[in-house]
């Protein structure tokens, strides 16, 4: 779904433009709150000091106790609260005073807090909770609590006065409802927005995308429409560009192949007539040796070059398929090595071998595998100096092996060094090898690795060796037993 980049550009701008949308919903939202609640504080402070007062200057003295008690119940009728106050000196007792006509507050009209009361008398601070009653009651509460303190500073008793938070609560619920419903009209006017400026910035990188399609079915002839003068339209030249390029190397390498392969079959031909001359007599006997060494060794070099031309393009045909499966990349190296055995012993060479384990098993095509280890070493055998050392190793990393093969000759220069997988690259231009260089066994090399999805590299100082490494993607049943025995150490 989110594959194209419509798909991409759209839900990163609608994904940005909710976040802003639900950052500043929760902050107004948020101080909305907040600004409701400090109010309500601010009254039940303002209620409490007017209610202690008429408690100190009336509801003590017995004169005016049904006046003071008519004022209280006006209080707690005009908040729409419980009232409760309890005494220090018994004679007035505990007592509870609410709307009768409502029974909300039934539940929990005789509860007195009595050792929250004589905390308060003790230490004289004046608390607020919020939700007092939780468990009791069916709606959301604040509460403030006092001491009641006389003109000579005594405290005579502690006030709990409770009110009902249903209406900020619903007022609350409201703003966070309309900010609600106002993100959501925006995110629909801003997605028709953004789906219409970015289907306009896509389409001509669309029309590229399709045109690579075409170049991937060798219709190098297609070219992207200008439309604009702007970026865009600048990309669109480039590309054009580019497919003009593409065009003529893709021509020149049709023309490339042909011809080398054109041009290698007839020397074939004229060593097979130095080999008929030897046979019918033209050729003196004594003259054998030299003539057949130089056929041989010619028809050796050409017929492997062909090999690589033939290989390369059935690779890059996409002609080769992989048959992949489970084998012991250790096994195949030392394998490998063992047929070159007498060119290594010629050049006296020392070969050292490091392997993480003894068995490393991988899943890829062994054939093609060996074909690439094949290259590797004959190409570290033919730049390394006699006696050098020939370094071939194994390592696990994670989900896969690293393979390395190493050698100790004269390396290759940075200025060659970005080009040594390029076809018809020649070893040569970087240092003098032992043997002849087609230029194409890298080349096939990485081709070989790029269709297992995996990666090679090369890193060479001069004077000091080059280093080829690849990966091959680590046999699951291994994988999973090297982890569990990680978790056991």
């Amino acid at each position: 779904m989110f594959n194209s980049l419509f798909s991409r550009m759209l839900a990163t701008y609608l994904s940005v433009m909710l976040a802003i949308l639900a950052l500043l919903g929760i902050t107004v939202a948020g101080m909305f709150q907040n600004q409701y609640l400090t109010e309500q504080e601010g009254e039940l402070r303002r209620e409490a000091e007017e209610v202690t007062n008429t408690i100190i200057t009336k509801y003590l003295d017995a004169e005016k106790r049904p006046v003071a008690s008519e004022e209280l119940l006006a209080a707690a009728r005009k908040h729409d609260a419980l009232l409760q106050l309890v005494f220090v000196d018994q004679a007035f007792g505990n007592v509870c005073m609410y709307d009768k006509a409502s029974s909300k507050w039934l539940p929990v009209a005789e509860s007195y807090f009595s050792g929250e009361a004589g905390e308060i008398i003790s230490t004289g601070e004046t608390r607020i909770e919020s939700n007092s009653f939780s468990g009791w009651l069916d709606f959301p509460t604040m509460s403030i609590a006092c001491p009641i303190k006389a003109e000579d500073g005594s405290a005579v008793g502690a006030m709990f006065f409770h009110t009902d938070m249903s209406v900020i609560h619903n007022s609350i619920r409201q703003v966070y409802m309309d900010v609600l419903l106002s993100a959501c009209v925006s995110v629909i006017l801003a997605f028709l927005a953004v789906s219409y400026i970015t289907v306009r910035m896509t389409k001509p990188i669309t029309d590229m995308r399709n045109i690579v399609r075409r170049f991937s079915k060798g219709e190098f002839e297609a070219r992207v429409k200008v439309s604009s003068t702007d970026e865009v339209g600048e990309l669109a030249q480039s590309f054009n560009a580019m497919a003009d390029v593409l065009d003529k190397l893709e021509n020149s390498r049709r023309s490339f192949v042909a011809n080398v392969s054109h041009e290698l079959r007839s020397p074939l031909t004229s060593m097979r007539g130095f080999l008929e001359a030897m046979q019918d007599g033209t050729v003196p006997e004594e003259e054998y040796g030299k003539y057949l060494g130089i056929v041989i060794e010619e028809n050796k070099r050409m017929t492997a070059m062909v090999n690589d031309l033939l290989d390369l393009a059935r690779i890059e045909s996409g002609q080769t398929i992989l048959n992949k499966k489970s084998f012991d990349i250790n096994e195949l190296i030392i394998r490998t090595l063992l047929t070159f055995e007498a060119r290594i012993d010629a050049g006296k060479l020392e070969v050292k071998m490091d392997f993480d384990q003894e068995h490393t098993f991988v899943e890829a095509d062994p054939d093609q595998i060996a074909q690439v280890i094949r290259n590797l070493i004959d190409n570290s055998i033919k730049f390394s100096p006699n006696g050098g050392l020939l370094t071939l190793e194994s390592k696990v990393d994670k989900k896969q092996v690293l393979i390395s093969v190493k050698d100790e000759g004269a390396g290759i220069s940075p200025e060659d060094l970005p080009y040594v997988f390029d076809r018809f690259y020649k070893g040569e231009k970087a240092h003098t090898p032992k043997g002849s260089s087609s230029g194409i066994g890298l080349s096939i090399v990485k081709r070989i690795i790029e269709q297992h999805n995996e990666t090679i590299t090369v890193s060479s100082r001069q004077g000091e060796g080059t280093c080829f490494t690849f990966s091959l993607k680590l046999c699951e049943q291994q994988g999973r037993a090297r982890s569990l025995a990680s978790q056991r150490r």
